[in-house]
């Protein structure tokens, strides 16, 4: 791929977005039984912010698997996301503030879609607060408005904005100062997988799954992942490793070509 040249997801896999999604809450069903078998946390607060036009009730399965194992798992508590109002940008603030404050610890921040951009927004401006940053088909790399499907619904709400965001985006330009995953798929029929893709370092990764967009935060695979980046113990990070029996379920991730983030900084 070049680093503009990819287009908008193709309309087949839009189309079949919502039937996908259900698909996936199916497996997470069928996979429930084995999800006992997950690391178990380390108490840790844990932040999942929904992607756009989604509230609490989008990451309410992975919430709830999250705080089975042992994290101190919060919503965003905002209601529904429909971009970077004046109402969002403080509240997700004073979100991390109250957070900190009530742990003493840096907070893992998981966002699905809109929701992981705020989230890598978040961890540059506290890094301190910010253990790490996990972002669920997330098009932090975009370099043009219509490369995703998701455009319009963005802009339609784009009066009530407080933050002008350009592409590609500047504050991408330069790594996360925290570790951080994208987890990504090549069915997402919302956004192109290409734009997920965040530049390899030895705190930075991209693990690829099978999945929708709409249903990545019930998506098995994906509770998998997160769960697994979680319970690495604090101050340390590696990155991925599939266990054998899974390897079924995540294909090899892509290495993205640099030219995305060279762009950024021009």
């Amino acid at each position: 791929m070049s680093g503009s040249g990819y287009e908008q997801p193709a309309l087949p896999l839009y189309l079949t977005e919502v039937g996908r999604a259900f698909g996936d809450y199916g497996l997470y069903l069928a996979a429930r039984p084995l999800l006992s078998r997950l690391p178990a946390g380390d108490g840790h607060p844990v932040l999942v912010l929904p992607g756009l036009m989604a509230d609490d009730m989008s990451t309410v399965t992975l919430r709830r698997t999250l705080r089975r194992l042992g994290y101190r798992v919060h919503g965003w508590r905002l209601g529904r996301n429909i971009g970077p109002t004046a109402e969002c940008v403080e509240g997700m603030a004073q979100r991390i503030s109250d957070l900190s404050d009530r742990y003493g610890r840096p907070i893992s921040l998981v966002g699905q879609s809109l929701g992981g951009i705020f989230a890598r927004d978040l961890a540059r401006k506290t890094p301190d607060s910010v253990r790490q940053v996990i972002t669920l088909g997330s098009p932090f790399a975009l370099q043009r408005d219509d490369q995703t499907r998701a455009h319009k619904v963005f802009e339609r709400y784009s009066h009530l904005h407080v933050e002008r965001r350009v592409l590609p985006l500047e504050t991408e330009s330069t790594p996360l100062p925290v570790p951080s995953t994208s987890i990504y798929s090549h069915q997402d029929g919302i956004v192109p997988w290409q734009a997920c893709l965040d530049r390899l370092s030895p705190t930075a990764e991209n693990v690829a799954v099978y999945a929708s967009h709409l249903g990545m935060a019930h998506h098995p695979a994906v509770i998998y992942a997160v769960a697994d980046r979680l319970a690495q113990r604090e101050g340390t990070w590696r990155p991925f490793r599939t266990p054998l029996a899974l390897r079924p379920c995540f294909p090899r991730p892509d290495v993205p070509e640099p030219s995305w983030a060279a762009a950024a900084a021009a």
